[in-house]
């Protein structure tokens, strides 16, 4: 039989190069969730309830193609083609050309329907990457510290990208000229350029699993037609079964209260800046796009900073400490947004007025309500998020070893796709009903040759404050009360790897009675049903 080619040991190199794909992955969705949005409303005359389906509805089609990719690319272990280039890396390669498609959302002067199409183009060429890529990290490694490091490398990328993401607009508008909508075209072909190149960085310092002896061995026929078209329903039944995991079904929950309280805050904040932060400040397109990317630098900045922070955390105490900090960092700086609209700070519109949208302008003035509203509060959503977005995503680094506990199988495909099926999901709902609440708020798009922004009405004021304050405070308490039942960290990880590699040298007994709890507990049944052993009744 066939020998399994050796473990490979990944190096500084092989982090870095694995986590540059976060600048497509993170860089993309900071970029569409931060400034889409706005520019739909802005510039190309549509409504709220319009911009919001579009983000939306492309979503809700992911949900489908992302849980199949990661079937397909599981498979293609077993065809010539998943050998000689690679079952994850294919997809990749495809991506390459096809991801300067990205300015495509940012040409003005479309329909509703061109927007739409364009979307859903590029977040399936996006899919195409996303699913395989996240294998990857799990595939290199087993260790809890190697994972860690892998999932800070791709965090502290995917900062550092959403800083790029909201920098940019100042950048091109010195090409472009502030207010015009070519800012936005220009940092789009710019992010769709460097998307192609650090793609091509992944293939290069990544590598994929190795195959086991029995699938080099492996000389199967071609599935036959009715096989064929059992893959959707098989794939399927493959998808919900990784929901029979406690960890995994409570990693979940965890993963869509951190990320669905960002979507809506994104979504809302741009508009939020010029209806109520500037309220008292007639703010022209010229002088908020520089205002609201100054922001969204230093929310980024700080981000960045969070998510250094939390890979110490996490690899020493695990991620529920951290996530439960982060989320009081966020609960407190949506607060202080809601007291500023209750208490409107006197001198604070006419020192904003001041600025002319350079907010570095706001450190010469003796104005400290200025400077405290400006970034306190924008400062600890950043401290906040960067730690919600790096704990899933080091989480889910491990959940194959709870998956092979059960099934003695790696299904590291079937696991980035269910992820993305329940984000795209959940996502998809989140943005259309941030969308609709907007405009049934009686939000007014701005004409895209206007110069300065709609008059709002009170209740479209009142309408865009519930949805940037309520709706990430309720998907984070959603989050909070799940972590409290989270117990996979170092030590219980590494009692999971022993255990299944007892269970894989044909061991049917715990070590001990802690180790039996402890993977019960992660896995959700019993231990004499692990390794596919039997189902689990009941």
């Amino acid at each position: 039989m066939a020998e399994a080619p050796t473990v490979r040991k990944p190096s500084w190199i092989n982090y870095w190069g694995w986590g540059s794909g976060d600048l497509l992955g993170a860089g993309a969705q900071a970029v569409i969730t931060g400034w889409l949005f706005y520019f739909f409303t802005t510039y190309c005359d549509l409504s709220a309830g319009e911009a919001g389906m579009i983000l939306g509805l492309p979503r809700l089609l992911e949900a489908i193609t992302c849980p199949l990719i990661g079937y397909i690319s599981d498979n293609l272990r077993h065809t010539k083609i998943g050998r000689t280039i690679g079952r994850r890396k294919i997809f990749l390669m495809i991506t390459v050309p096809l991801l300067p498609s990205f300015a495509l959302l940012f040409v003005t002067g479309q329909t509703f329907w061109y927007y739409l199409f364009a979307f859903i183009f590029f977040e399936f060429v996006y899919t195409m990457f996303l699913i395989p890529w996240e294998t990857l990290a799990a595939e290199m490694t087993k260790d809890y510290k190697e994972k860690a490091k892998f999932a800070g490398a791709r965090m502290i990328v995917a900062q550092a990208s959403a800083i790029l993401a909201s920098f940019m607009p100042i950048l091109t508008g010195m090409v472009a000229g502030q207010g015009s909508p070519n800012i936005f075209l220009v940092m789009a072909a710019i992010f769709g350029i460097l998307f192609s190149i650090v793609v091509i960085l992944v293939l290069v310092f990544s590598w994929e699993r190795p195959y086991t002896a029995d699938e080099l061995a492996y000389q199967g026929d071609p599935p036959s037609l009715k096989a064929a078209l059992m893959i959707p329903v098989k794939m399927f039944g493959d998808l919900f079964s990784t929901l029979r995991l406690r960890a995994f079904r409570q990693h979940i929950s965890i993963y869509l209260g951190g990320y669905l309280s960002q979507d809506i805050f994104n979504t809302a904040f741009p508009i939020f800046v010029t209806t109520v932060l500037a309220a008292g400040a007639v703010l022209s397109k010229a002088d908020a796009t520089p205002l609201i990317s100054g922001m969204m630098v230093t929310m980024y900045i700080a981000q960045l900073i969070s998510v250094m922070i939390a890979l110490q955390v996490v690899i020493k105490t695990g991620p529920t400490v951290a996530y439960r900090i982060a989320i009081c960092f966020v609960i407190a700086a949506v607060l202080l947004f809601l007291a500023f609209y209750l208490t409107q700070p006197a001198g604070f519109g006419a020192g904003l007025a001041a600025l002319d949208g350079n907010i570095l302008v706001a450190f010469s003035q003796s104005n400290f309500g200025l400077l405290f509203w400006l970034f306190v509060p924008i400062i600890l959503a950043g401290l906040g998020r960067g730690t919600l977005n790096f704990v899933p995503w080091s989480v889910y680094n491990y959940l194959p070893d709870v998956d092979e506990a059960v099934t003695g199988q790696r299904r590291e495909g079937i696991f980035a796709g269910v992820m993305t099926f329940t984000r795209k999901a959940a996502q998809s709902a989140a943005l259309v009903a941030t969308g609709w609440v907007i405009d049934a708020g009686g939000y007014v798009p701005t004409p895209k040759e206007a110069t300065e922004f709609a008059t709002q009405t009170p209740d479209a004021i009142h309408t865009i404050v519930l949805v940037m304050v309520g709706g990430p405070i309720l998907m984070m308490i959603l989050g909070a009360w799940i972590s409290w039942a989270f117990k996979l960290n170092a030590r219980t990880h590494a009692v999971l790897v022993h255990e299944v590699e007892r269970l894989r040298a044909g061991e049917t007994e715990p070590e001990s009675e802690e180790s039996r709890r402890i993977v019960e507990d992660l896995t959700g049944w019993k231990f004499a049903h692990l390794w596919g052993r039997k189902p689990k009744k009941g």
